[in-house]
């Protein structure tokens, strides 16, 4: 069924319906949709089941329905009112029913550019306030003081605010930070939604900085804001504070790469630095050490994904040294404990690219020495040995194997210098 098949069935019911939410949004912005959604005002349940026998029921607390169209599974719900009754997303009463109109609906929305609607099939704009004038604006404003009812409205539009660029006025600020109380309640696997949609941003940081700017920074990611006032040395940080090189860090590297745990490890790289005395500053000795416990601090609290640690965890440890190392035993360790990390050697270089501003020779062409120390195994050790001695064998082989490939990288460089 086409979506023009679809809404002339509808009004052949007399009901209308709407395309409403981020596909209005996104088509204004002249950027495909990845959802379209549809409500539908002047019908009961019954005659939707009876006109579109395929129907699927999915919602629980209100009816919401999957409908086939255009090919593609489409969200289709009635026009409904909300009423918060108690804490959290779930605190709610709703009332739907044909009386309730599209311009109620529209209200118990977060914010203005997803409060707008198009009614089929003439595309014909509902935009009752103003959403369409912000869009333009860059400006993320909420609808009204029904924002604060869902308290992780406040990091949606943190996030899309690092999403699309655009700044969050000061009236939707205070209704943010009217959320944090309820958003210490919140169940973190919401949190963690908006945290991995924010880190996919093209600009991570300014999902931080709008959630700082709302005084809730500290209530949600409480590792990040203490690196705020942590003070650096001059000569190596001229960019600020350990906040503001943390901010630096993962926009710089999301430039570079769209995977999030090599995003997410960028982020936490000094996470440390958040829990040195303010006696030590601007010196951060044994950040290293301390961003791990830090970092499992974090993952208590919120149960991070298992990939997204291992890599952090190691891009913690090493990322003061690796751009240091010149011993060819040190070098192997590490080249391979990117491999085992879960990171591939170009996104650990994305991230100490970033934080040193260049490379050592050695992880340039580590890809290169890393595939080559992996064609010597522990099938190849001498059938004499056995448990502990085969390790021992196969590093120092590696290692071997290591030594030759730069002292054979060194001689190319040498002739082409000539």
């Amino acid at each position: 069924m086409t979506e023009a098949a679809f809404a002339d069935a509808v009004r052949r019911a007399g009901a209308c319906v709407f395309r409403v939410g981020g596909c209005v949004r996104d088509q204004f912005r002249g950027v495909p949709a990845k959802d379209v959604d549809y409500v539908l005002t002047g019908m009961t349940e019954e005659t939707l089941c009876a006109i579109f026998p395929g129907a699927e029921k999915i919602g629980k607390s209100f009816p919401v329905y999957h409908v086939r169209v255009d090919g593609v599974r489409r969200e289709v719900a009635f026009a409904r009112r909300e009423r918060k009754t108690g804490a959290g997303y779930r605190g709610f009463t709703v009332a739907f029913d044909p009386s309730v109109t599209i311009a109620e609906d529209l209200y118990r929305r977060d914010t203005t550019m997803n409060a707008m609607a198009l009614e089929l099939p003439a595309e014909k704009l509902f935009d009752p306030y103003g959403g369409r004038d912000d869009l333009a604006a860059g400006v993320i404003r909420a609808v009204s003081e029904h924002f604060m009812e869902d308290p992780v409205r406040a990091l949606r539009a943190a996030r899309q605010a690092a999403a699309f660029g655009f700044t969050v006025e000061e009236g939707t600020l205070s209704y943010m930070r009217a959320c944090a109380d309820e958003l210490r309640a919140e169940p973190t696997e919401r949190l963690m939604g908006e945290l991995r949609r924010a880190l996919m941003t093209p600009r991570p940081s300014a999902f931080f900085r709008v959630l700082r700017a709302a005084d809730l920074l500290t209530v949600t990611f409480p590792e990040i804001a203490a690196l705020e006032g942590q003070t650096q040395p001059t000569d190596f940080h001229p960019e600020g504070d350990a906040l503001a090189h943390t901010f630096a860090m993962v926009d710089a590297v999301a430039r570079e790469t769209e995977d999030i745990k090599t995003r997410f490890a960028a982020l936490v790289h000094d996470l440390g630095k958040g829990l040195t005395p303010q006696e030590l500053l601007p010196h951060h000795y044994g950040h290293e050490c301390t961003g791990l416990d830090a970092l499992a601090a974090w993952n208590a609290r919120m149960a991070l994904p298992r990939d997204w640690r291992k890599a952090a965890a190691f891009v913690i440890r090493e990322h003061m040294r690796a751009p240091r190392l010149t011993r060819p035993g040190k070098i192997a360790d590490l080249l391979l404990g990117i491999g085992a990390s879960g990171l591939s050697i170009a996104q650990f270089n994305v991230i100490i690219q970033a934080d040193h501003g260049s490379l050592p020779d050695y992880l340039t062409r580590g890809a290169d020495y890393l595939a080559a120390m992996r064609t010597v195994t522990g099938r190849s050790a001498p059938p004499e040995l056995s448990g502990e001695e085969i390790g021992a064998w196969l590093r120092t082989e590696r290692i071997r194997v290591l030594r030759k490939h730069r002292e054979t990288q060194s001689v190319k460089n040498f002739l082409l210098e000539r």
